[in-house]
């Protein structure tokens, strides 16, 4: 409900950002409840980032991005790691609370002072407020995707988009795995409760058998010195006394012998018991351990995937939970011509029928970019709400680049049968970033866009090469070349 309120006023939902201080606008939609957020579009013209979840906007906030010669690169990122307190290792130790990282080699979403237009080296810096509510509810995963001009998802339909053909049934499978599992963990400690409580019991019938047969060692002597006291009387009256005592020293005995025979075949039944109680254990744990593998693996292929196309490579890579999973080729028919940049997301299923409803946000590079996003054609006069729609329609229109994709129906199955809501496809003219490699997502760079703040970072994290001609694939192994 937090997020449903406005943060602050100022300028309220629809007000531009303007050359605001930290009196900073931002705003999040009061209409609805809102849902977890599924990704962040920072526009970089209107200095400005918003938050979707599966419905539409939620969260609006201005920001500052880089400043002249350390701009932010445009593109295709996703969030990799969270740290609320965090100190950069590249400028004096400067704090940058609730910072989410987007690359290894230092962009990041994080709090900071806004003057009110780009001023960080490469940073998207966040109103303090914003920054921290934002962290509250994002999770490691979340795409975000910085725009020159304006950009936002908008539905489409397409047969190359692919339909899910087992998530429901993979959903189901994970569900009743997850509760095995935590039937199983159940069954570990009912097991090892019931291995403590025999080892405790055989521990005590070892304790009261030692102590009877303490009482036995004390009663055999005392035995023995009323048999001493017979023999060695003096008279009739004291060998008579002498014989009572020893009779009754003897049955004394007798009570205590009886009492250790039982309690030690009650010692030993219990000291018998703790063996298998403690195998039950062992057995119990293994099951645990395979049950949960079982679960982490169902649960594993319910993470979302991420398909990367690219017209300069002409393969199809797919990511799964930030590890590299396929590297194939595929037909871009007319590939010397550019296709654009475009991002689907499944948003959400669809009806009882299991479908996904996917949105798209096309991100045109250069000029055509920020002539739509100034409602423009390139070089002519305002074209208003019109160009804007033209712009999509066009030979560069997702529609249009997903026509020229030819996908295996091998590959296609395959990945139709991974897809789940969160899962994405980036159709780009560009290659992979070198920022793409261990823990990381697809990460994609419009190349006519200034890079200024990336070009002179080095990773903290080892990624891999760059995809192309001239590094080659991380993907390209045996394994990885076929399903």
């Amino acid at each position: 409900m937090a997020l449903a309120a406005v943060i602050a006023a100022g300028g309220g939902a629809g007000a531009a950002p303007g050359h605001q201080t930290q009196q900073e606008w931002s705003a999040s939609v009061d209409s609805r409840s809102p849902g977890e957020p599924v990704m962040a579009i920072v526009s970089l013209q209107r200095q400005q980032i918003t938050i979707y979840d599966t419905k539409g906007w939620i969260l609006r906030a201005p920001v500052s991005t880089g400043q002249k010669g350390r701009e932010t690169p445009a593109g295709i990122f996703s969030v990799l790691e969270k740290e609320a307190e965090h100190y950069s290792n590249l400028y004096d130790d400067a704090f940058m609370p609730h910072m989410q990282r987007l690359t290894w080699s230092g962009i990041a979403l994080h709090g900071g002072v806004l003057p009110g237009h780009p001023a960080s080296h490469g940073c998207i810096r966040l109103p303090f407020e914003f920054a921290g509510r934002l962290f509250d509810v994002t999770k490691v995963g979340m795409r975000v995707i910085i725009a020159p001009g304006d950009a936002a998802p908008v539905t489409i339909a397409h047969p190359v988009l692919f339909p899910p053909t087992s998530s429901a049934n993979t959903e189901a499978a994970a569900k009743a795995a997850a509760a095995e599992a935590d039937e199983a963990a159940s069954k570990v400690d009912q097991a090892r409760l019931a291995a403590a409580t025999a080892t405790r019991e055989a521990a005590r019938a070892s304790v009261t058998m030692r102590v009877q047969e303490n009482q036995k060692r004390k009663a055999e002597a005392k035995v023995a010195a009323e048999e001493r006291a017979v023999a060695s009387a003096s008279s009739d009256e004291a060998r008579e006394a002498a014989k009572d005592a020893q009779t009754k020293a003897a049955a004394a005995l007798a009570d205590i012998e009886a009492q250790l025979a039982t309690t030690k075949e009650q010692a030993q039944a219990k000291l018998d018991a703790v063996a298998p109680a403690r195998q039950a254990v062992v057995a119990a744990d293994a099951d645990a351990r395979a049950a949960a593998e079982k679960a982490r693996k169902l649960a594993h292929e319910l993470e979302p995937v991420s398909v990367f196309i690219s017209r300069k490579t002409q393969r199809l890579y797919l990511r799964q939970a930030f590890q590299p999973v396929l590297d194939v080729p595929i037909t871009i028919r007319d590939p010397d011509r550019l296709i654009g940049t475009h991002i689907f997301t499944a948003m959400d299923h669809t009806g009882d029928n299991g479908g996904i409803e996917w949105m798209v946000v096309s991100l045109q590079h250069g000029q055509a970019e920020r002539a739509v996003a100034e409602h423009t054609t390139p070089g002519g006069p305002s074209g208003g709400q019109q160009n804007v729609q033209l712009a999509s329609t066009d030979q560069n229109s997702p529609e249009a680049a997903l026509d020229r994709i030819v996908i295996p129906p091998e590959t296609a199955e395959r990945i139709a049968a991974m897809i789940s809501p969160r899962s994405s496809v980036i159709i780009s003219d560009e290659g992979l970033s070198s920022e793409t490699g261990r823990r990381t997502d697809f990460v994609v760079l419009l190349s006519g866009e200034p890079q200024g703040g990336i070009a002179t970072r080095r990773r903290s994290y080892g990624g891999y090469g760059r995809y192309g001609d001239r590094w080659g694939s991380p993907f390209r192994s045996p394994f990885f070349s076929t399903w």
